[in-house]
């Protein structure tokens, strides 16, 4: 293993440059160019589901300004927008139009679970009509949490998503590899809500059980 001598014309990737350029060439690499221009340019879709929107409302206020980190631009239309603030209680009755708007949502993508109630089902875990946490459905990249989170908190969550994107790299990434991405299947809101991705196991349970036996008929 060879040493590379420090000296003043040379840069931290070991090329040595004349000092009069210093100051006008710099060399990365194409993933942190490419990174620095998806964080500062990252657009929530504008929807929000219970208290946590008013904090997330807040948040894009004048006060803590959401434009600092170039996320001001909530889109109406989830073909227009890279990230998921799921901002507060997931029904059973929700759940499905969430899943549909993930999958209408171009790559790259990013979901943000804000609060308890988003991230676990908070006070209202358990219930009959409440999902015990968004990511039984959709994948989830950062949690905040808090009933509701403050909007300090949800700008700490913000800056971990934009760490994330920093460690992504193109030749890694899903959106750049061959396989198609499978969108979710919708869950089925009936007397209950159903994923149909636990089809086969609903179908095993159902078919490995014995039928009832009928009544035996009466006899004069």
């Amino acid at each position: 293993m060879t040493e590379i001598n420090a000296s003043p014309n040379m840069n931290s990737s070991g090329y040595e440059m004349p000092p009069e350029m210093r100051q006008n060439i710099a060399i990365t690499t194409l993933d942190k160019i490419w990174n620095m221009g998806r964080r500062y340019s990252v657009w929530p879709m504008m929807f929000g589901l219970a208290c946590c929107a008013i904090e997330m409302i807040c948040t894009a206020a004048s006060r803590y300004d959401l434009a600092r980190f170039g996320m001001e631009v909530m889109r109406p239309s989830p073909r227009q927008s890279d990230l998921m603030i799921v901002s507060g209680t997931v029904t059973k009755k929700m759940i499905p139009q969430i899943v549909r708007l993930y999958n209408q949502m171009p790559e790259p993508k990013y979901v943000l679970a804000m609060g308890a109630c988003a991230s676990g089902g908070g006070p209202f875990k358990e219930g009959y009509n409440v999902v015990s946490g968004v990511d039984k459905y959709i994948p989830v990249d950062v949690y905040v949490p808090g009933c509701p989170p403050t909007p300090q908190a949800l700008l700490h969550g913000l800056m971990k998503l934009q760490e994330k994107i920093d460690s992504e790299s193109i030749t890694s990434v899903r959106w750049y590899q061959k396989e198609a991405i499978e969108a979710i299947p919708v869950p089925i809101l009936g007397p209950d809500i159903i994923d149909p991705r636990d089809f086969p196991t609903i179908k095993s349970l159902t078919q490995g059980k014995p039928a009832a036996a009928e009544p035996a008929a009466e006899t004069a």
